[in-house]
């Protein structure tokens, strides 16, 4: 028969026992539930040197109280090297804009919801409302999420009231449709002065690219007019509505066709029944059947309320 202390011993071995595998078993559920994020998106964006262009122009907005409240929301950061791009020098430079532009721009940059790059359906420019109330266009395909044509480089930033998504460009909303667009723009005159003169023959071009659409405009610089042989806004207005018409429909495609969309060699078809070809070497390109060389878009991706506006460099000529 066992002594007395040798079962003391044996039922003080059994209750060690349980209690490191309870213990064990309460360690491992912890590991394994997810660490909830402590900073919210305000939070996440001031901690992040790479957001100060961001981050001024949120206090300038004075958005810090809603991207700090209790969401859930979804914001595309642009970095700092993304506002450079857009034409802005440093964090002086955004807040020199007024407080109602910044809240225009910033709210086109989130969405009243918690959207994880895993939750965004593969296709291409899927609207989705932000909270301007107006849409910025999301494509996810094999090469990853774009947003208005501008790549996620890092998804997922979780915050303790949503997420944020980095994007490598400024999304700039719609100021109007795509002639009103190149009204605005001093650079796109010569073009204006195009289509008005245009739209004085049998096909009023003007009206034709105010209509709904989705559209997409390769608009040529008033220099690419010049070099086509346009010297002048009076040369244009001197030349045949038909023959400015025939150039002007060359430049528009029947669909919204941002930046990440365009494929090497593709060959879109134009509003005249013609195509033009698509080349991503050395930077987006289009080339029309009669151009000698491609022409460089300059500025990509212009949101209108009707399509896409794509800056270039030459007239594309059919």
């Amino acid at each position: 028969m066992r002594s007395t202390a040798t079962k003391k011993w044996m039922k003080l071995g059994i209750i060690t026992s349980l209690i490191l595998v309870t213990v064990s078993f309460t360690g491992c559920k912890k590991d394994d539930e997810p660490v909830q994020p402590q900073n919210n998106i305000v939070q996440l964006v001031v901690n992040n040197p790479e957001f100060s262009f961001l981050e001024a122009a949120v206090i300038k907005a004075d958005l810090v109280g809603a991207l700090s409240g209790a969401g859930p929301l979804t914001v595309f950061a642009p970095t700092n090297q993304a506002f450079i791009a857009a034409g802005f020098a440093n964090e002086a430079a955004v807040s020199a804009l007024s407080k109602e532009t910044l809240v225009s721009i910033l709210t086109y940059h989130v969405v009243g919801s918690r959207i994880l790059s895993s939750q965004i359906q593969t296709a291409s420019n899927t609207p989705v409302q932000t909270l301007a109330q107006t849409n910025i266009f999301v494509t996810k395909d094999q090469r990853g999420v774009f947003v208005n044509g501008a790549q996620v480089t890092q998804a997922d930033v979780q915050a303790s009231n949503g997420v944020i998504h980095v994007i490598n460009k400024v999304l700039m909303p719609a100021v109007g449709n795509i002639v009103q667009a190149a009204q605005g723009n001093a650079n796109l005159s010569y073009l204006v002065a195009a289509v008005l003169r245009a739209s004085e023959g049998t096909t009023n071009v003007a009206a034709a690219l105010s209509a709904a659409g989705p559209l997409t405009v390769f608009a040529p610089t008033n220099q690419a007019f010049i070099n086509a042989g346009f010297a002048t806004t009076a040369a244009i207005q001197a030349a045949s509505p038909a023959t400015l018409t025939s150039i002007l429909t060359y430049h528009v495609i029947s669909a919204r066709v941002l930046s990440s969309d365009l494929t090497e060699g593709a060959t879109p078809a134009t509003l005249n029944g013609g195509t033009v070809t698509i080349t991503l070497s050395g930077g987006a390109k289009v080339r029309g059947r009669a151009n000698t060389s491609a022409s460089n878009i300059i500025a990509a991706d212009v949101i209108t309320t009707n399509g896409v506006v794509h800056v270039i460099d030459q007239v594309l000529l059919p």
